[in-house]
């Protein structure tokens, strides 16, 4: 059993980690290691392809990315998610500096690919993660926007409430007045 390093491109949840896990277990597939949008994971090659895998993952809605620069921008979402969403955001980590030293890169190299792969720039990305966050946060009501501004780094609420708005399109006080309709369980976007 040789060990196989995946770049899993939809996989942006814990949820999706659990689904990944689970059809692996289903077909025998040994995971080493699983988290949002890559998995180590080892397989008989004389009953199982990698051919196989994908198509088992393309009926869950995932797909293995094959090109080198399309998997470093999965990754980059994944860690980008990872910060804001799965972790406990320290606003004090510059966005920038945290990704330079996850993937030993340039932060301007690591832009330009992402901007090059997805449909959006790197700060857009960010941006609108940070917000759907802000979103959750709000809708929980245990925080004071105040405390969620400075959470998500925002130098103000003013500012985060400029933000909520040029992203969602509504005030954030719309937005308290009814979450539930302006949040969607498919919020993070891949």
């Amino acid at each position: 059993m040789q060990q196989h390093k995946l770049i899993i491109k939809n996989m942006s949840c814990h949820c999706c980690i659990r689904l990944v896990r689970r059809l692996f277990d289903e077909h025998g597939i040994i995971t080493e290691h699983i988290t949002t949008g890559e998995a180590r994971i080892r397989f008989d090659e004389e009953t199982i392809s990698l051919a196989d895998i994908a198509r088992w993952l393309e009926a869950e809605g995932f797909e293995i990315v094959q090109d080198k620069e399309e998997q470093l921008a999965e990754q980059i979402k994944s860690a980008v998610i990872d910060l804001v969403h799965h972790t406990t955001f320290n606003a004090m980590i510059r966005n920038s500096d945290y990704l330079v030293e996850k993937f030993n890169l340039s932060y301007q190299y690591i832009s330009k690919v992402f901007s090059q792969q997805e449909e959006t720039t790197l700060e857009k990305f960010i941006i609108q993660q940070k917000i759907e966050k802000a979103k959750e946060l709000i809708h929980y009501g245990d925080m004071t926007l105040s405390e969620i501004a400075y959470m998500m780094g925002y130098s103000s609420v003013q500012y985060l409430s400029t933000q909520f708005k040029n992203v969602t399109g509504i005030s954030v006080s719309e937005f308290k007045k009814d979450p539930a309709r302006y949040r969607s369980d498919d919020s993070i976007k891949n």
